[in-house]
């Protein structure tokens, strides 16, 4: 049992006996009897489950662990609870190092993740230290930490000098993520009491990152390729939707079958997902003919569609990384007379996944591309020129065709049909659309008579 007892100047503390015999005091500061009875009633909870080797009860466990670390750290002396993890200053929970050894770890992760993960931690360590200790960096760090990451400046690449821009929005999102899975996995092994990176985010936008490339471009680009690899990564990229380096570059010449006309793509980057290593798209028809010339101009034994020395200097230890491909391609682009958009590559793929979903359901396109609708939705599907040509234009047939109609109509042309049953237009007039369908015109074009009002 314990007991309050009342000290000078108002001052609080509980007496109670500790689970070895000996007699424990703590302080309470000045409180009201009331708040010092709840607090009494806890300890001897706390007692209880020490001396019995019982687990506390859920109010009481969420009780502790609210208490101040100044009042929890009273409790821990007295043996009454263990050692808070933020309190503790163990080896390994620096940053730098506890971020090492978590990636090595991840063998799940494919090595293009780990280098997007390798730029979070290089914006981690600059900006807290690489022997920062995890369990001081506060929420409060953590929100700095976003702000600095949204005022970072890198350099861009110009045609006469260099340049700097503020981090993309997308950018920074990925490093906080990335922040916030690294220490929620320090808290999973009780290295600290909290991630403080739980409720900082950034949600991803990206104005004027979206490019159609049209049919009509493409071909510019194709005309324009220096030679026949060049032309097939371009085909690729834009008829097959293949992710660029990365699916493109491991393309092997035995996974076309031309008599199926069926193509089994290669992912490296979903390969660490159950079943996500390959796919299988069709041989599209824009593809074939570059296809075939980049077999017919492969060297004897080659293993790839496009020459393997791309794949060479484009693989290393770290990835997919040192392509090289950009440069060349935007001199493609500019040869062709068009104008560099952003995310070269990427906006290839999305302008295919834009084109195959007028004709096919969206889970076989994204079974197609590799992704997922809701990603489609978000990062890949456009609204493009030819969906207001296509909308304006069937408007205006049919309000064209309305027109006609009644006006013949009016003049007394009429086009009944043979079956009276079958003539519901009661005016006696069949509207069709371009398709020779009969439609209800939405806008009645009837002559109307105006009359002065009545004074």
């Amino acid at each position: 049992m314990a007991s309050i007892c009342q000290l000078e100047n108002g001052l609080k503390a509980i007496q109670f006996r500790k689970v070895d015999g000996e007699r424990g005091t703590i302080r309470i500061g000045k409180t009201s009897m009331r708040d010092a009875e709840k607090i009494k009633t806890k300890i001897e909870e706390l007692v209880a489950a020490k001396i019995n080797g019982t687990p506390l009860a859920t109010d009481t466990a969420a009780w502790l662990a609210e208490r101040p670390d100044t009042f929890y750290q009273k409790l821990v002396n007295c043996g009454l609870a263990d050692e808070r993890a933020s309190m503790k200053k163990a080896t390994g929970a620096k940053l730098e190092e506890f971020i090492d050894q978590y990636i090595s770890k991840r063998t799940d992760a494919s090595l293009g993740t780990k280098e997007v993960w390798r730029q979070g931690k290089l914006g981690l360590v600059e900006h807290f230290g690489a022997d920062k200790l995890l369990a001081d960096i506060t929420p409060g760090d953590a929100d700095e930490y976003k702000l600095a990451l949204m005022d970072t400046l890198v350099r861009i690449r110009g045609k006469k000098k260099l340049g700097t821009r503020k981090l993309s929005s997308m950018t920074v999102r990925k490093r906080l993520q990335f922040a916030k899975m690294v220490f929620r996995a320090a808290k999973r092994r009780h290295l600290i009491a909290e991630n403080p990176f739980e409720e900082v985010g950034i949600k991803a936008t990206m104005p004027g990152m979206a490019r159609f490339v049209t049919a009509e471009e493409t071909q510019k680009l194709l005309d324009n390729c220096p030679n026949v690899d060049w032309r097939t990564i371009v085909a690729l990229s834009r008829f097959g939707g293949l992710r660029c380096p990365s699916e493109v570059l491991s393309l092997k010449i035995e996974h076309i079958d031309w008599a199926n006309n069926r193509i089994l793509v290669t992912s490296p980057k979903t390969a660490h997902h159950p079943g996500k290593g390959t796919r299988t798209i069709p041989l599209f028809p824009e593809l074939r003919e570059h296809l075939l010339a980049a077999c017919e101009a492969a060297p004897e034994g080659a293993v790839y569609v496009v020459n393997e020395h791309f794949r060479k200097s484009a693989l290393g230890k770290q990835g997919w990384r040192n392509c090289n491909l950009r440069t060349t391609f935007e001199k493609i682009v500019e040869r062709a007379g068009l104008e560099r958009w952003p995310r070269l590559f990427h906006n290839l793929r999305a302008s295919r996944q834009t084109e195959l979903s007028e004709d096919f359901p969206s889970h076989v396109v994204c079974a197609w591309l590799g992704n997922s609708e809701d990603i489609a939705r978000e990062h890949y599907l456009k609204v493009t020129d030819s969906h207001f040509e296509k909308a304006s234009g069937a408007l205006q047939k049919a309000l064209q065709s309305g027109a006609s109609q009644h006006r013949m109509a009016s003049h007394g042309v009429t086009n009944k049909r043979e079956n009276p049953e079958e003539n519901d237009n009661p005016r006696g007039c069949r509207n069709v659309n371009a398709d020779g369908e009969g439609f209800e015109p939405t806008v009645d074009f009837r002559p109307r008579r105006f009359s002065r009002p009545v004074p």
